[in-house]
C-alpha cells in the first residue's frame, strides 16, 4: 500500500500510539507506588484523536492541548525525559517542580501549556491565531476540549469521526486544515470516542456500565490500528518487535531520568512567579533562542532537554536532537 514514505509514516503514527499508551501505563503504575507527586489523569482510548489530528500539523504550527493529550505532546516534539520530570515533580520538569500534572507546553516547539478551566483554552488558541493572522502568518493553531467546553451555534463548518480510527481522524483533520489554510474560516472536528479508565487513577470507575467498557475495549484505537497494518502487510512481525523494544527502552530511559534529576530546591520558590520584563519571544523573530524562553534545563548539564525527533524515532534510531523548532 502506498510508496515507502506513506508506509514509515504509518509505523511513525503507530509508534507515537504505543509510546503515547505506555507513557500513561509506566505513569499509572509509579503512582500506585507512591512515587508521583500528586493524580494522575490518563486517556487511554484517546491516542487515535491526540495522535492523528497532531500529525497533520505543519512547521510554526501551534497546539493547545488539554490534560489528556500526551500524544499531542510527544507527537509535537516533547521530550519524554520532561514529561516523566514532570510528572515526578522535579526540579528540571518543566515547570520546576511546581506541578505534577500535564499542564506543561513548550512554546520552542509550538506548544502551549493547558489551562485547568478546560475551556478557557480555546480564547487563547484564538488569540494566538489572531496575532499569527496580524503577522500576516499562514500559522495554524489546533485546540482539543471536552464535549462539555464549546455548544453548536458558533456558524462554523463540522464534521464528526470515529475518534479511534487513527486514519479517519486524520483525514478529517486533513481536510480542516486545509480549508483553514485556503483563508475560509476556523473549522470544528468532533471524535467520537471513550476513556475507558477512570477520571484519574484514584477513581476506579465501577459507575461505568460494564457492557459499555467492554464495547469500547472492542475498538481499542491500538489494537485496531495494528490490525489494519498487518493486514496491509505494512507491519512485520520484526518491525513490531523493533518498535515495541523502542517503546520500552524511550520509557525506561524517562523513567530513569526522571528518578535520578534532582528535587526542586526551596530556595527557588519565588523564582517564575512574574514574566520577565520586555516582550515575549516569539518563534522566528528576534529573541526567540534567549535561552530564558526554553523550557527545562538539565541542571545537571546546564543544556535543555533532548528529544527524538519523529523521523528519528520511528527509525528507531537512539541519536538525540537537542529541544529546539519543529
Amino acid at each position: 500500500m502506498g510508496s515507502g514514505r506513506e508506509r514509515e509514516d504509518l509505523l511513525r503514527i503507530y509508534y507515537f500510539m504505543r509510546l503515547t499508551r505506555a507513557m500513561e501505563d509506566r505513569t499509572r503504575t509509579l503512582f500506585l507506588q507512591g512515587r508521583v507527586v500528586g493524580g494522575v489523569y490518563t486517556a487511554q482510548g484517546h491516542e487515535a484523536t491526540t495522535v492523528g489530528a497532531a500529525m497533520m500539523l505543519g512547521e510554526g504550527d501551534f497546539i493547545v492541548p488539554q490534560h489528556r493529550d500526551l500524544g499531542m505532546h510527544l507527537v509535537g516534539g516533547t521530550s519524554p525525559r520532561a514529561v516523566m520530570c514532570q510528572w515526578l515533580a522535579r526540579g528540571n520538569s518543566p515547570t520546576l517542580g511546581r506541578d505534577g500534572q500535564l499542564h506543561i507546553g513548550d512554546i520552542h516547539h509550538g506548544i502551549v501549556p493547558s489551562i485547568s478551566m478546560l475551556g478557557e483554552s480555546l480564547p487563547v488558541a484564538c488569540g494566538i491565531g489572531l496575532t499569527m493572522k496580524m503577522r500576516k502568518r499562514s500559522t495554524l493553531v489546533l485546540a482539543s476540549c471536552g464535549d462539555g467546553a464549546a455548544a453548536h451555534a458558533y456558524g462554523m463548518p463540522g464534521e464528526t469521526v470515529d475518534g479511534n480510527d487513527v486514519i479517519g481522524v486524520m483525514k478529517a483533520v486533513r481536510q480542516a486544515v486545509e480549508h483553514v489554510r485556503s483563508g475560509k474560516g476556523p473549522a470544528l472536528v468532533e471524535c467520537k470516542t471513550f476513556r475507558v479508565r477512570g477520571h484519574s487513577e484514584a477513581d476506579k470507575a465501577e459507575y461505568v456500565p460494564k457492557e459499555l467498557l467492554e464495547e469500547w475495549l472492542k475498538k481499542d484505537p491500538i489494537k485496531r490500528f495494528e490490525q489494519y497494518l498487518t493486514e496491509e502487510g505494512i507491519l512485520t512481525g520484526a518491525r513490531r518487535t523493533e518498535i515495541e523494544e523502542k517503546v520500552k527502552a524511550t520509557v525506561d530511559d524517562a523513567v530513569r531520568f526522571a528518578e535520578q534529576s534532582p528535587a526542586p530546591h526551596p530556595e527557588t520558590v519565588t523564582d517564575y512567579v512574574f514574566a520577565p520584563d520586555g516582550p515575549i519571544a516569539i518563534i522566528g523573530e528576534p529573541g526567540a533562542e534567549d535561552p530564558r524562553y526554553v523550557n527545562a534545563l538539565d541542571t545537571r548539564t546546564g543544556k535543555p532537554f533532548t528529544t527524538i525527533s519523529g523521523a528519528q524515532a520511528i527509525a528507531l534510531n537512539t541519536v538525540p536532537e537537542e529541544v529546539g523548532r519543529r
